[in-house]
């Protein structure tokens, strides 16, 4: 391996005249490297020097020797200088002058020709398009040769069909060794096959064609972009197939990402080893050398050898096993269909499963044994939603067996590769005896994404990472729809609520962005993974539904699975589909790229006069810093209003109006009492009612049933975050939130708590004790009998059992109503149980609590006053081993950078912030996440300026 700091002198500058093996590129292929691994290669045109080419170089050789035997001349004939005696020159003559200048004109002029004009010029067929001179630049490989290409995509000269896949994972040494036959297609003519690789020690390369036997080939490594170069010795044709061969070893993984190890005590406390994959984003590329990008899709064959003694498992079920050597035997699974690299998926381990088949395919849930007797509600659960599924897109699932597999340890919640879902076991797992109504409905939702993956991600994937709302907003939506539809006892449309309440509060600074967002380094596609991709995407999905209707909905959601199948898709191919269906009608795509393409969603500001209503829109946006902020002057919404009126408020009298413009007004057919928008929050935007606050303020005092628990989540929701916006004040929504003593629904409590404790939070971190226990007392007044009323069993409804867990959690959390005498009582018998150990450093280290964890451990010590510095403190001492755990702009990461600063309000912890991240990486401190923690801090200051003097006189 060769070490940056060998190339710390500037780079040599290459004429590809001298180098014709170098393959330019177009002016934005270009990728600017850390100028210690870079070469600056001056040069023409886009591909590799073909016969026009060479053509061009002649000329241009001819030409400057030309000028060179001229000038040659023009030395040697000194006999035009006329000289003194002593051997001094005169001055040359005017004519001499002359000439001399003519030459000197017409050699630079030719000379400037030749560097200048395109090389087309100098070819038969002329120039057909324009072309720039321009440095562009190589990257060095790491045995210091010139690495043939420079961009972070690959490059779409070949493209994969089929992979021939065999490993052999050693859970006593920790390595694994494998060798990979890639088939690929030349789409067009080349000397090189670029792919991906991470990690991996290749000891062998050939490449073989149907004519030819194989071919030892080089190959460059440039670790910087995961890519390899496989050199031909020949030129690669086009239509032609031809075989990669690739042998190499590897060490299993210590991180959640690629071919990774998991230790665990089995029944009898022995220390066992399990393997497992976990491969999107990018991870795919350090178990075996792939095109690791979505777009290239191809066939596996699967061949694991293991010990006899364990089991294997992958996408596709186990064709054969025959023996290989003493105590080791070989698995081979059936070929698969067309899938992305990111769904490859292989265990290793001790497992045992129950089984049901439905609709011809085969579904099992595994765990290690000590575990078999939980798996039994993720069966029937995944039986159930398999055949909703099915029912619902109209397209069978695809492949003979489903499995899904209990990990003793990993990152994600699961992760749904093809075939073989693999899962967190609190995740999958249910202990009637133990487990709580919670837990079902986790288990459940998380069974219900992966699910509806097998069609959205895995049989019509995204094209690139920039759109992968297409494959997680519809898991995320199809999750709750399904949940509502077959479960609806588990009332998953209150958290849905919850989760679009705190996607908005993301979106509305300014450090976020767009839902379909233009991506390229690892880091910036491990940060697509976040709320905006997953809840903004599935909200947006869910507003369309219900101004489409169900039925015209469905029925382009089948078109789009039809038309794409086994293929690879952009947003646009969806909203496309969606106007098969609506057939000129309305036009989707025009309605649905205002919300994709632009970055937070709008504020609706309501006036009423009598029967006419005006309606206008804007951005809603927290302006942290005057000077950086987005202008939002040239932001329009395509709106789908919806709206109810005291004439008729069930859900039957919902009115719709289309907000297209900055402005409209809607006359109603007769005045009205009062007027909600935003039915049940279906639409993804914010609403301000001006002076009818007060009427509808007014109405949940007297009649709060006159609208949904969800309309009423709704208002408290708006009403806070519009005093955090200035827009209205906060003595308007305390007053709003009075009426909440007859509150009996989780929705609108729920989020009452969850506003009221922001503002706790903020006073309590920034010292105002005293300030802060007053707004305990108002929370006590408002639903202290609520409290009393709670018990320490579990009876009741599962949404009557979650709203009580919430009460009692709050009112323990802040010494309310005697709560924390049962719980003292609880936590004392933890305590003798090893509970004194120190949380998070337990979970980083992995041994007693899993490192999975983590993120949870730091919210839960940040909520106290000293533990929100501790767990800061914690993450600035355990940067390096954070980022080496979880990746730079993971979910967790992002989890961990936003709870540990999320309660900074003090200008003090905004530079300590700033200046950490700033003394970190480039890529640290330019994280999207970052970002963002930064916002928050500084809306937090600007919050408390803005409302410490206003509370003090309220409360």
């Amino acid at each position: 391996m060769i070490e940056n700091s060998m190339f710390e002198e500037e780079p040599d500058v290459v004429d590809l005249a001298k180098e014709p093996c170098l393959h330019p590129l177009e002016p934005d292929e270009v990728e600017y490297e850390p100028r210690s691994s870079r070469l600056l290669v001056r040069g023409l045109g886009e591909h590799e020097m073909d016969d026009d080419e060479e053509d061009y170089e002649s000329s241009a050789k001819l030409l400057g020797m030309s000028f060179m035997n001229r000038s040659s001349g023009l030395r040697n004939n000194m006999s035009v200088y006329r000289q003194n005696p002593n051997g001094s020159c005169l001055v040359p003559s005017p004519r001499t002058m002359v000439v001399c200048t003519v030459v000197l004109v017409i050699a630079v002029s030719l000379i400037m020709a030749i560097y200048l004009l395109p090389k087309c010029i100098f070819t038969k067929e002329g120039c057909h398009k324009k072309n720039h001179t321009m440095e562009l630049i190589y990257p060095l490989a790491t045995n210091g040769k010139l690495f043939p290409w420079a961009k972070i995509r690959l490059p779409p000269d070949v493209v994969p069909l089929h992979y021939d896949l065999v490993l052999q994972p050693n859970l006593t040494t920790l390595k694994f060794a494998g060798s990979v036959k890639i088939v690929v297609n030349i789409i067009q003519v080349t000397w090189k096959i670029i792919l991906h690789s991470s990690g991996l020690n290749i000891t062998k390369a050939t490449i073989t064609s149907a004519a030819h036997q194989a071919k030892p080939v080089e190959f460059l490594e440039y670790p910087l972009h995961d890519q390899i170069a496989v050199m031909a010795s020949e030129a690669l044709l086009v239509g032609q197939n031809y075989t990669v061969n690739i042998e190499y070893t590897s060490n299993l993984s210590d991180t959640y990402y690629g071919f990774y190890k998991i230790s665990y005590k089995d029944e009898n406390s022995k220390q066992r080893w399990f393997a497992a994959t976990q491969f999107e984003p990018l991870a795919a590329r350090s178990a075996f050398p792939c095109f690791d990008e979505p777009a290239f899709k191809a066939t596996f064959l699967i061949k694991i050898k293991r010990d006899e003694k364990l089991s294997t498992l992958s996408n596709m079920p186990k064709k054969s096993t025959t023996p290989v050597t003493n105590g080791i035997v070989q698995d081979e699974f059936f070929v698969s269909l067309k899938m992305s690299t990111y769904l490859v998926a292989f265990v290793v381990a001790d497992l045992k499963n129950i089984s049901r088949e439905t609709n011809g395919s085969l579904v099992s849930v595994y765990a290690i044994p000590q575990h078999l007797n939980q798996v039994g509600y993720a069966l029937n659960t995944a039986v159930k939603l398999l055949e909703f599924y099915q029912k619902y897109f109209l397209i069978n699932y695809p492949l003979e067996k489903l499995d899904l597999v209990a990990i003793p340890d990993f990152q994600s919640s699961a992760m749904e590769n093809w075939g073989l879902i693999t899962f967190r076991e609190t995740t999958l797992l249910f202990d009637s005896n133990t487990s709580s109504a919670r837990d079902k409905k986790l288990i459940t939702a998380v069974i219900a994404h992966e699910l509806a993956h097998q069609w959205f991600g895995n049989l019509v994937t995204m094209e690139w990472w920039n759109d992968l709302w297409l494959n997680e907003g519809f898991a995320t939506f199809m999750e709750y729809f399904a949940m509502e539809e077959i479960f609806p006892e588990l009332h998953s449309d209150e958290d849905f609520l919850n989760l679009i309440f705190k996607a908005m509060m993301k979106d509305s600074l300014n450090s976020s962005h767009p839902v379909s967002s233009a991506v390229q380094s690892s880091e910036q596609i491990e940060e697509m993974f976040d709320a905006l991709s997953y809840i903004k995407g599935a909200s947006l999905l869910l507003m369309l539904k219900h101004y489409l209707t169900k039925d015209v909905f469905q029925a382009g959601i089948e078109v789009y699975l039809h038309n794409h199948n086994y293929g690879s898709a952009q947003s646009d191919d969806l909203w496309d589909s969606m106007n098969e269906i609506t057939n000129g009608t309305l036009d989707v795509k025009k309605l649905m790229k205002t919300w994709i393409l632009h970055q937070g969603f709008p504020l609706v500001t309501v006036v009423r006069k009598g029967k006419i209503i005006s309606v206008q829109q804007e951005k809603f946006l927290y302006h942290v810093e005057p000077e950086n902020w987005t202008t939002d002057a040239s932001y329009l919404w395509h709106i789908p209003l919806t709206y109810i009126t005291s004439s008729c408020n069930f859900t039957h009298c919902t009115n719709a109006y289309l907000l297209d413009q900055k402005s409209a007004v809607i006359e109603l057919p007769e005045e009205v009492e009062w007027i909600k928008f935003n039915v049940d929050m279906n639409g993804y935007y914010i609403v301000h009612y001006a002076e009818d606050w007060k009427t509808l303020i007014d109405l949940l005092k007297k009649n709060h049933t006159a609208l949904s628990p969800k309309d009423r989540a709704n208002l408290i929701n708006n009403i806070f975050s519009l005093a955090g916006l200035g827009k209205e004040s906060l003595e308007k929504a305390f007053e709003l939130i009075d009426y909440l003593n007859k509150e009996s629904s989780t929705a609108p409590l729920t989020q009452a708590l969850f506003q009221l404790s922001l503002i706790y939070s903020l006073l309590e971190k920034k010292g105002e004790q005293q300030l802060a226990a007053r707004v305990m007392r108002r929370i006590e007044h408002l639903l202290g009998d609520k409290i009393d009323q709670q018990c320490w069993t579990d009876d009741g409804t599962l949404s009557e059992r979650e709203l009580r867990s919430t009460l009692l959690a709050f009112a323990c959390t802040h010494d309310m109503r005697n709560c924390r005498t049962t719980a003292t009582e609880m936590f004392e018998k933890w305590m003798k149980s090893n509970g004194t150990m120190r949380l998070m450093q337990n979970s980083l280290e992995g041994e007693v609590i899993r490192a999975q964890e983590l993120s949870r451990i730091i919210a839960t010590v940040s909520q106290s006053l000293p533990g929100y510095l501790l767990a800061w403190d914690f993450v600035k001492e355990n940067w390096e081993k954070l980022t080496r755990k979880f990746h730079l702009g993971s979910y967790t990461i992002q989890n961990i950078i936003s709870w540990s600063t999320s309660q900074f309000a003090t200008k003090a912890h905004l530079l300590e912030v700033k200046s950490f991240f700033e003394s970190k990486s480039e890529e640290s401190s330019q994280l999207r996440c970052v970002k963002e923690a930064i916002d928050t801090i500084q809306l937090n200051i600007q919050w408390m300026e803005r409302n410490l003097a206003k509370l003090q006189e309220l409360l």
